[in-house]
């Protein structure tokens, strides 16, 4: 009784370790009597006991790989440090199992070699400008290389790209100078728009005032064409009434002297005398007369 309850626990045992559970995204690749078998996608899965074993439990999500700076050298000698990153995934797990020793170690050191023979034939600042070019080029290469691998290349970055410290500081000065200049320029433009405008102000400034001066000249003369025809129209519409009273000469010559006496009482140095000069005497005694009343 007590060897079969120890058969039972042995077996109940080995059935355990038999029984495989494969998650999701994970591979398994199974070897029989040491040779390849077959790969576990996810799922229950079985194995003969001591027969069967796991060579390799394989990730078939997309890895991320950030490789070390590189030395790499231009095709005008500067020497300068590169480091990428490379984005992959197992597409075969049997041959990411069997086709290199260390993939990952492999992908990187193809990396290096890659990046080198890529930027040997750019010059520095191809290299500065070019990084799409290089990281198309660079995922080619490699997504090629590695197909025999199971692996796919999906993508390759540029991360870094340091150039050495004397070149970076020629740099960082070409760059203050094209920045100073493009301020100057700016400014210079500014200052320019700004004289256009205030030039363009004082033009339209002085328009405005010389047709203001214009519209007051030509308000001024009309008014005083309208009295000069007020006063003419006064002086017309005043002989017509004494014509139409029928004044005689004598009216007439005394409203004469009536002007005159009033002439004569304001400062005007010149007396104009009328023409009919039979009526100086008594011209004469009026103005006389006007006289002695402002005494």
């Amino acid at each position: 009784m007590g060897v079969f309850v120890t058969l039972l626990i042995i077996l109940i045992i080995v059935i355990v370790l038999c029984v495989k559970i494969v998650p999701q995204s994970k591979a398994y690749v199974i070897e029989r009597l040491g040779s390849y078998y077959k790969t576990w996608t996810n799922g229950l899965q079985f194995m003969v006991p001591f027969i069967d074993r796991v060579s390799n439990i394989v990730n078939l999500k997309e890895i991320v790989k950030d490789f070390a700076p590189q030395p790499v050298i231009t095709k005008d000698n500067v020497t300068m440090q590169i480091d990428t990153v490379v984005y992959f995934q197992i597409t075969d797990p049997k041959l990411f199992t069997y086709g290199v020793e260390n993939p990952i170690s492999a992908i990187e050191n193809l990396t290096a070699t890659t990046l080198r023979n890529i930027i040997g034939e750019l010059e520095l600042d191809e290299t500065l400008t070019s990084r799409d070019v290089i990281n198309t080029k660079m995922r080619s290469i490699l997504d090629e290389a590695t197909d025999a691998w199971g692996i796919k290349v999906t993508r390759v970055e540029v991360k870094n790209i340091l150039p050495p410290r004397d070149i970076q500081e020629a740099m960082e000065k070409q760059m203050r100078a094209e920045r100073e200049r493009r301020e100057k320029i700016l400014q210079a433009e500014g200052e320019k728009k700004s004289s256009i405008l205030i030039a363009e102000g004082e033009k339209e400034s002085a328009i405005l005032r010389a047709e203001a001066d214009k519209e007051a000249r030509i308000k001024k003369a009309e008014g005083e064409a309208q009295a000069l025809i007020k006063i003419k129209q006064a002086e017309a519409d005043g002989i017509r009434l004494l014509k139409e009273a029928g004044a005689d000469e004598s009216v007439l010559r005394l409203k004469s002297f009536d002007t005159l006496g009033k002439l004569s009482q304001g400062e005007a140095t010149k007396i104009i005398i009328p023409a009919d000069l039979s009526g100086v005497a008594s011209f004469g005694t009026v103005l006389k007369e006007s006289m002695k009343d402002k005494k």
